[in-house]
């Protein structure tokens, strides 16, 4: 059981002092040529970009830190297979293990925390598909020997996936990495949506950028003097230098006659700029939520289809959290402590939790579409004008 990192500090640090800015002249072609490295298994160029984009992106920004918190809000419980005597001592264990975690980053060692600084960090996969954890596992001795971790957060370019098992580089230089042993790492899986979101995130600020040149060029008014002078002559001298003094980028002076013909590609006043970029930030947006921006409404009774799809999504976050600890960290705590397969695993709670959830849905669906009859009902019952009369 691994009770020291095997991190060599000098490879933290070189890692800090090469960052670079991967997004400055992203294309389509270079975009694809990470991407296609990423399957291939050099995972490390592809999962930078990801990383920058989800931290200067404002949407990007926004509905990650929301997917990845709303994993984490709700604590968690260790929950026993039965009532006997060798379960309930598996789950006393697992709760003072988890109680007592301690989660940090390996790079950015001032982001510390708890369970619920894990659970963030473990939905980093949700993104890029992987999220790693290196185990330092601390033994309690004492009459009831009992067992603590660090789990240190390690960014994804520090591994490569070419055998189709993750490994660690030792150095950014390095093509093969060292095998991850069993108990002494926490690999959590995701969907990967980073991919796609990457893809919108080009084809939003590839338009957003020509919108900005656009906007330089165009949002200040340009000036033309004419003048019947000859070019050349002291009046066109004077007119040019009148024609200089006004503060615009665009300044002409012709002669009497000359014509400027603006070609106009935008169709009118409508620029397609902005409506590629809202199409991108919804597509962005149903990536990682479920539904764009804004309610989707049911045609029938009004129901809002947001919230369902929110919840079903971080129904099966929380529900893959917890068998991935289960997996990877309960088995190895029981087999430390009593060298047996645990009875008892943890549980990442959920807002809606609960064996009724789906009649909780049946009957909140059922209330919502009798609601407006109901309403309808009371109106023309007590408020008819006929009514008012009789109790006039």
């Amino acid at each position: 059981m691994k009770t020291s990192t095997t991190i060599h500090p000098n490879r933290l640090r070189r890692s800090r002092r090469a960052a670079f800015n991967p997004v400055r002249n992203l294309t389509p072609e270079s975009l694809t040529r990470q991407l296609d490295t990423f399957h291939a298994g050099s995972i490390a160029d592809a999962a930078r970009l990801w990383e920058v984009i989800e931290q200067r992106d404002g949407l990007v920004k926004s509905v990650a830190a929301k997917r990845k918190k709303a994993a984490a809000r709700f604590g968690w419980d260790v929950i026993a297979e039965d009532n006997s005597p060798e379960a309930l001592r598996h789950k006393a264990s697992l709760e003072d293990f988890y109680r007592n975690i301690e989660a940090t980053h390996a790079v950015d060692q001032n982001e510390r925390g708890g369970m619920g600084l894990l659970i963030r960090q473990m939905m980093d996969a949700v993104g890029k598909r992987y999220a790693v954890h290196e185990i330092v596992w601390r033994p309690q001795p004492g009459a009831t020997p009992s067992l603590h971790a660090t789990f240190r957060f390690v960014p994804l370019w520090f591994f490569e996936n070419r055998t189709g098992s993750l490994r660690f580089l030792p150095n950014d230089a390095a093509s093969e990495g060292q095998s991850l042993r069993p108990g002494e790492w926490l690999i959590t899986t995701g969907d990967g949506i980073m991919e796609a979101t990457s893809v919108a995130y080009l084809f939003k600020h590839l338009p957003l950028r020509d919108w900005l040149v656009y906007c330089e060029r165009n949002g200040m008014p340009g000036l033309r003097g004419v003048t019947d002078a000859e070019p050349g002559s002291a009046t066109w001298d004077d007119a040019l230098e009148a024609v200089q003094q006004f503060g615009t980028d665009f300044r002409a002076l012709m002669s009497s006659g000359t014509e400027i013909e603006v070609i106009d590609l935008t169709h009118g006043s409508s620029l397609p700029y902005p409506e590629l970029i809202e199409r991108m930030d919804k597509a962005i947006a149903t990536l990682w939520r479920g539904s764009p921006m804004g309610t989707i409404q049911d045609s029938g009774a009004g129901i809002s289809l947001q919230g369902k799809e929110t919840a079903l999504i971080e129904r099966e976050d929380v529900n893959h959290l917890s068998e991935t600890l289960h997996q990877q960290v309960d088995a190895w705590v029981i087999q430390h402590l009593f060298g047996e397969t645990p009875r008892a695993r943890i549980q990442i709670r959920h807002k809606e939790a609960g064996p009724a959830m789906g009649d909780v849905d049946a009957t909140r669906d059922a209330i919502a579409a009798a609601l407006p009859k109901a309403i309808s009902s009371l109106f023309q019952r007590f408020l008819q004008p006929q009514t008012l009369q009789d109790k006039a």
